[in-house]
């Protein structure tokens, strides 16, 4: 019986869902960096 019911205005929803959006769009543009991949045999291999 502790639940808080907190209201969000649609406002705030359509922000969040606008920023999702962008962020999915920049994402399939720029996918992150993987440093944990493995390099493909068409990329450059760095000495160390």
């Amino acid at each position: 019986m502790n639940d808080v019911v907190r209201f969000v205005p649609k406002s705030e929803l359509e922000r969040a869902r606008l920023i999702r959006e962008a962020r999915a769009i920049y994402d399939s543009i720029f996918p992150p960096a993987a440093p944990d991949r493995a390099p493909q045999d068409s990329e450059e291999r760095v000495k160390t």
